[in-house]
């Protein structure tokens, strides 16, 4: 009787407490509260929020679970006096603070804790930079975030590997700068965020760079015999895609009888332009100007169209190449009546030089 009493007066206490849990969504973990002294006190278990904005969650009591969700579970060992909560097909709602508490009275409880921490794989988010546009020469920021956990670790590359803008082919960090853009800085951008879970994940950000054209000419000089086509070239390279227009003497080309324009645009930033001078006239020879221009700028590029004695080959002979386009091989009939023209029209220059 006196052993009944005394146990009756011993203040419940809690022995033991799980450790700090991490574990990855979907995984299962068990949390254990040893309590001695306490048969005739309620023990529960209560998911919490430290910064009070939510209210407290009671899940069991005694042997038995108070919330009824199909992934908790309790058991209870009689030998320890441990209460053991269970929780499987762990969800990222599940993370957080949970306490064992023994309620002595209305204003009096012994209690416990234990943080379970949920491992996330990296999401990014939102209002991460999704696509930019900029003028060669100013400044450019792309931005990246993603949430998880751990808190994932942020770093950026470019397609193939290339060199950033900032140096090297790796930068870490939320935020890529670029100080001062140029054309070459155009292209795909990989923002990666890593944090151990998973397999990270990754947004591809499309920088484009508007900058004023700039033209090449492959062969400035050209010659063709007279009644002979021949084509004349420039690559552009601009963005916005720039108005192409050709001109001589000053006066704009167009399609007609003489002339055949076409643009092929090898890419957002790269047209190839080619004007066919058709049947050449004496008059047809000289300075060819092709210009390019956008909202940035303009450039130009001058070909010199000259004749000659030999016809040449293309496009004389029935072959034609545009731009990048594939030429088409002369077959033996097509070479074979461009030699015959060919020595018609020496026979006549020299039948002319003799009279």
């Amino acid at each position: 009787m006196l052993v009944t009493n005394v146990l009756a007066q011993r203040t419940p206490t809690i022995s033991h407490i799980t450790q700090e849990q991490i574990r990855d969504i979907g995984g299962q973990v068990d949390l254990d509260c040893s309590v001695h002294y306490a048969q005739e006190y309620p023990v529960l278990w209560v998911k919490y929020d430290r910064h009070k904005s939510v209210e407290s969650l009671p899940l069991s009591t005694n042997s038995g679970l108070i919330i009824k969700d199909s992934r908790f579970s309790l058991r209870f060992d009689v030998a320890s006096a441990t209460y053991t909560l269970s929780i499987r097909d762990i969800q990222e709602t599940d993370a957080g603070w949970y306490q064992c508490q023994v309620l002595i009275s209305v204003s009096n409880r012994i209690t416990a804790e234990v943080e379970l921490q949920v491992r996330l794989p990296p999401i990014i988010s939102d209002n991460s930079t999704r696509s930019l546009v900029a003028s060669e020469g100013e400044s450019a920021q792309m931005e990246c975030y993603a949430g998880g956990f751990p808190p994932p670790k942020m770093s950026w590359r470019r397609e193939n590997n290339a060199i950033l803008p900032t140096g090297g082919s790796i930068y870490r960090g939320n935020i890529l700068k670029i100080a001062a853009v140029h054309k070459e800085d155009r292209g795909t951008y990989y923002c990666v965020a890593e944090n151990g879970v998973g397999k990270g994940a990754r947004r591809n950000i499309n920088l484009e760079v508007e900058f004023a054209p700039v033209v090449s000419v492959p062969r400035p000089r050209l010659g063709q015999a007279l009644q002979f086509d021949m084509d004349l070239e420039c690559h552009v390279e601009a963005y916005p895609p720039p108005a192409i227009v050709w001109l001589k003497d000053e006066v704009q080309l167009s399609n007609n009888q003489h002339y055949r324009i076409s643009h092929f645009a090898t890419a957002d930033e790269f047209t190839d332009t080619t004007i066919r001078v058709i049947t050449i006239e004496k008059r047809q020879y000289g300075v060819f100007t092709c210009k390019a221009q956008n909202k940035l700028g303009s450039d130009e590029g001058q070909v010199e169209l000259f004749e000659t004695i030999i016809p040449v080959c293309p496009p004389a002979c029935g072959t034609a190449r545009y731009g990048a386009a594939a030429a088409v091989a002369p077959s033996a009939g097509t070479v074979a009546a461009c030699a015959a023209v060919y020595a018609a029209y020496v026979f006549r220059r020299i039948a002319n030089t003799r009279h």
